[in-house]
């Protein structure tokens, strides 16, 4: 279980993200949503350890992380939204990289790296160099890196970013099976529709402050209204898009 306790994190004296506080259980997927600068990703950031927190408690199994910061890690999965690789390396390189730091024993390492990459299709550029992968490619190898060393909690954000359709359709099924294996995730994005679909519950952020902490379900029946577009439009979005939308295309045509 992973539980935040009133995170905070300022930049340059600015509350960017302000007493958020959740938890993350074993069996579940919870959405995060947000506007671009909500503060979504220096949540994750601060859950990862990347980021320190101006204040609150980041807690895993009851225990601060700090108390435990080695096994916390190695029990962690992390998929950023932007793939940072060693280019030089060839994909495999990369991820027997990725699972000796793990220490993942070589006789388990190199027919786990295989595999996945062939269940990804990636066997056919395994051995090229990363500097030549397309960003959905890159996307894939951030993904196997991230499991490899079968963690317990899963921190994603925006993991679909580049993915083909083949591709978001295989990694929604991974979400829903993880879970039900009791891995706890935590899914960050703008993408409604696939939060809508594999999310159990949803934690909607906006200008740095949670809003909203339920299940889709019960947000659905307590603002009247079918839809996670809707819902997320209503509790985050003061302007109106359509005039919004409007003016702009006046713009663009004088």
């Amino acid at each position: 279980m992973l539980e935040a306790q009133r995170l905070t994190k300022y930049f340059s004296r600015r509350p960017v993200v302000k007493d958020v506080s959740f938890i993350i259980r074993p069996h579940e997927i919870v959405g995060y949503l947000g506007p671009n600068g909500a503060g979504k990703s220096t949540t994750v950031k601060m859950l990862v350890g990347l980021i320190k927190p101006s204040g609150g408690e980041i807690l895993f199994e009851g225990h601060p992380v700090e108390e435990q910061i080695i096994e916390y890690k190695m029990r962690l999965g992390y998929v950023p939204e932007e793939a940072l690789l060693y280019s030089h390396l060839s994909g495999r390189e990369y991820l027997q990289l990725a699972g000796r730091l793990r220490s993942i024993p070589e006789n388990m390492l190199n027919p786990k790296v295989d595999e996945l990459l062939r269940l990804f299709s990636l066997s056919v550029a395994k051995y090229s160099p990363i500097s030549s992968y397309s960003k959905g490619m890159k996307q894939k190898i951030m993904m196997i890196a991230a499991l490899l060393h079968n963690p317990d909690i899963l921190l994603f954000d925006e993991p679909l970013s580049g993915l083909d359709v083949s591709s978001i359709l295989i990694v929604r099924s991974l979400l829903r099976s993880l879970a039900a294996q009791g891995k706890a995730v935590l899914y960050s994005s703008h993408v409604l529709e696939v939060v809508e679909k594999i999310c159990g519950r949803v934690l909607i952020i906006h200008k740095g402050s949670l809003v909203a902490d339920d299940s889709v379900e019960n947000l659905r029946r307590l603002m009247q209204t079918p839809s996670l577009e809707e819902i997320f439009t209503q509790l985050v979005q003061n302007e109106d898009t359509e005039q919004i939308a409007h003016k702009m295309v006046a713009v663009i045509q004088n």
